[in-house]
């Protein structure tokens, strides 16, 4: 916004030419003087940024002049310019949208510039927020951020396209590492609810005792330690989205309570009386077969059927084909523009390495892979001698360092930890150990 565009509707010749002039002395301010209501309501479709309207005109009031502006443009700031002080019609005119009232007098064009000022300040931060919210919106157009021309892939961005479309509640599954929340905040970003929070809980990261005052809040009071109120993050993402993470992690009880909250698109704190109404949009994601848990009778039915919505389910990098040569690609190209490294191309026995390999951490796992191949190569190749796998996992490797078990535990709880992004009941269950265990380690600072 180069040129700001001002109206000042003002009968009284001369003052109306002292409020011009005064104005136009900031010379990115382009002012128009008009003697009438209708004089003025005649060109309103300049659409100017600012009027300064004389409550008192010759043909229609200023209450009129601003009920016909706010009717074609109801974003134009309208400051009333009164010749006598009255507080009920000020109050008025402030309910029906005035931006501000003035009483003519020795300092209204100080303060009729002041206000010009912060009304050009709120529209360039305005315009500034909205440029970053383009920006954000074109970070995560689904090309930029699933890399990927197999038809598996395809499908997922018809998919994904279908969902940005309504507010229908997604449930993402796929395997650790496929990338289940790039996704979630991609149909975020591409939906009419962009401008809006983006929430994200990992369910299983949370300790069951501390679940429900992190996802409903609490007040001040509520229990020993609760010295502030707490938003929850269900209020948090009131009108924009709630992506919780791995919620077949949740444990069931917590299951019938979020199920009242979703249905009802209502809450109370934790510790209150008064209910919230809430309005997120809801999308989960989890790698287990929720069909298979509830079967088991390890998650709800109602539940299942509530949050099922519109299912995207993302394929293992292992079924993807020619797609790991792309995302290599990119990885790399990436990895060596962010650390200042020349570009380097991945030789043909390199690629067919990574095309034999299964990536059991799939997209997550490939792009250690490839910047750690990008470290190991000293020129401006990826050979297939800087392709490893696994190499922290190696039995011989591990155990050449001789230490004691306890060390050797924590280095296999830390690996695990790593490999399932931090999500400790995953890890907890593939060790076959308590999640209470690798919480105590953590509080301790024992990883």
């Amino acid at each position: 916004m180069n040129t700001f565009k001002i109206f000042v509707i003002e009968d009284d010749p001369f003052y109306g030419e002292l409020l011009r002039r005064h104005l136009a002395l900031n010379p990115d301010n382009e002012v128009f003087l008009f003697k009438s209501g209708k004089e003025a309501l005649a060109k309103i479709h300049i659409q100017p940024h600012l009027v300064s309207l004389d409550y008192r005109l010759p043909d229609l009031s200023g209450m009129e002049v601003l009920k016909r502006i706010h009717a074609s443009f109801p974003e134009i700031p309208v400051i009333i310019v009164s010749g006598q002080e009255d507080i009920n019609t000020a109050v008025e005119l402030l309910r029906m949208g005035a931006y501000d009232y003035f009483v003519k007098d020795d300092h209204t064009k100080t303060r009729l510039w002041n206000a010009t000022n912060k009304v050009r300040e709120n529209m360039l931060l305005k315009n500034e927020l909205s440029e970053l919210k383009k920006e954000v919106g074109k970070k995560y157009e689904f090309a930029n951020i699933l890399k990927g021309n197999s038809e598996e892939m395809q499908r997922i961005f018809r998919l994904m396209s279908r969902a940005t479309k309504t507010n229908i509640t997604v449930s993402i599954s796929g395997e650790t590492g496929t990338g289940k929340e790039l996704v979630a905040k991609a149909i975020h970003y591409n939906s009419d609810r962009a401008k809006k929070p983006f929430v994200a809980v990992n369910v299983s990261a949370i300790p069951n005792e501390l679940i429900e005052s992190e996802l409903f809040g609490y007040e001040k009071g509520a229990f020993t330690g609760a010295n502030t109120r707490k938003i929850g993050k269900f209020e948090q993402a009131s009108e924009g989205t709630l992506f919780l993470d791995e919620i077949g992690e949740m444990d069931i009880s917590m299951q019938a309570k979020i199920l009242r909250v979703i249905q009802e698109n209502e809450l109370t704190r934790i510790g209150g009386n008064t209910t919230i109404k809430i309005n997120p949009r809801i999308i989960v994601a989890t790698h287990r077969n929720l069909a298979e848990e509830v079967q088991k009778g390890n998650f709800r039915e109602d539940l299942y059927y509530r949050i099922l919505g519109l299912p995207i389910e993302l394929p293992p990098l292992r079924d993807r084909g020619n797609d790991i040569l792309i995302l290599a690609k990119f990885f790399a190209d990436t990895f060596c523009n962010e650390n200042a490294l020349l570009p380097k191309t991945i030789t043909k026995e390199a690629q067919d390495k990574l095309l034999t390999y299964s990536f059991p951490g799939n997209v997550r796992e490939l792009r250690a892979v490839i910047e750690l191949g990008c470290v190991m190569s000293d020129g401006d190749t990826i050979e297939a001698s800087h392709i490893n796998f696994n190499s922290t996992n190696s039995l011989s490797n591990f155990l050449l360092e001789e230490t004691t078990l306890a060390e050797y535990s924590r280095k296999i709880i830390r690996y695990f930890l790593v490999k399932y992004n931090n999500n400790v009941t995953l890890a907890a269950k593939k060790l076959d150990i308590g999640k209470s265990t690798i919480y105590r380690m953590l509080k301790n600072n024992e990883l």
